[in-house]
């Protein structure tokens, strides 16, 4: 018993390092989310992304949030979390704005690990195909989020007329403090009053998140480290059979599934053997399907529940899943045709 809770006490303490780090980000976001609207940035940001917020029927701050994604998802989602925490985002916007997120959150991905990493591994044509393939999903998906809006979410105008709709939303309420009194404030006093403002709404937007951030990451540490995970990549076999795939290919859907530079390495010597450019490609796309039990169970899951709670959690995790896994095996399809 007590081995026990010695072996688990590195693994706690592991966690809770990695909650920290997510929760430092998180209040990055929240409080850059706060400086926006004090400071009326949001019209700027709005100006930016309003090609994707404008049909989408979203209000300008969900591009603030859109453009950081760009640069950091879990500020992106920390700005996001405040927005629909203060009442300016409904949870029905809210979700349309994570299904936008997509492709920003995926572009960060391309100079730091696709362009610099993997397509050296891959070799240009395989590596530019398969990154290709997963852009070309992502921006399907933020494309999805987007005719979501347009259909789901009431316009501007029936928003700014009371009109009765799922997005309760005020722009007058949420535009970033650009009334008579925050123009007034200029000087260093309303600079700092504005910044005092935002540093108060991020306290307690952080204070909501943060136990929540600790409990699941804690839990989900420990029921990794205890139970084998590696037993669900029994449904690489199933796929790769599906698909039409050699039965070599299994072993790197596996590999791939858990480690995509190892999987990448592993599939590189097989192009032009026993896969073709094409079937490298399909392969590495089963592997992040049989990926997403792992990785959602690991941190999805828990970067998700921390930020939005349970309920919420859940529906943001449920949709992000669902459209990967159809888009994904739509590209599978092409490739296979």
């Amino acid at each position: 018993m007590q081995s026990g809770a010695a072996d688990a006490l590195p693994l706690v303490g592991d966690a809770l390092l990695r909650a920290a780090r997510i929760a430092v980000l998180v209040g990055v976001g929240v409080f850059l989310a706060n400086v926006a609207v004090e400071f009326g940035a949001v019209e700027w940001f709005a100006g930016l992304s309003r090609y994707l917020t404008g049909p989408a029927n979203l209000p300008d701050e969900a591009g603030t949030a859109v453009l950081t994604t760009a640069v950091s998802t879990t500020a992106g989602y920390g700005m996001l979390a405040d927005f629909r925490e203060s009442g300016r985002l409904s949870d029905r916007a809210t979700l349309v704005a994570v299904t936008i997120n997509t492709f920003f959150g995926f572009f960060q991905h391309v100079l730091t690990f696709y362009v610099p990493v993997l397509i050296p591994v891959l070799g240009a044509r395989v590596g530019v195909m398969y990154v290709g393939a997963r852009a070309a999903i992502a921006a399907a998906i933020t494309l999805t989020g987007v005719v979501g809006g347009a259909v789901l979410l009431p316009s501007p105008e029936r928003r700014a007329d009371g009109t009765p709709g799922d997005d309760p939303a005020d722009p007058e309420r949420a535009d970033g403090g650009t009334d008579d009194a925050a123009d007034a404030g200029d000087g260093p006093d309303g600079r700092r009053g504005r910044l005092r403002a935002a540093a108060g709404s991020t306290r307690s937007t952080v204070r909501r998140i943060v136990p929540r951030l600790v409990v699941v990451y804690t839990l989900v540490t420990l029921v990794v480290a205890y139970v084998d995970l590696e037993s669900l990549s029994s449904a690489a076999g199933p796929l790769a059979e599906v698909a039409g795939l050699p039965a070599a290919a299994v072993p790197v859907v596996v590999v791939f599934a858990f480690d995509t530079t190892a999987g990448a390495a592993t599939v590189a010597p097989m192009v032009g053997g026993a896969l073709t450019a094409e079937g490298a490609v399909v392969t590495m796309l089963l592997g992040g399907i049989v990926s997403f039990a792992v990785s959602t169970f690991k941190r999805s899951i828990p970067f998700q529940y921390g930020v939005w709670g349970p309920a919420f959690g859940s529906k943001v995790v449920a949709l992000n899943t669902v459209l990967k896994v159809v888009f994904i095996s739509i590209a599978v399809a092409f490739f296979l045709a």
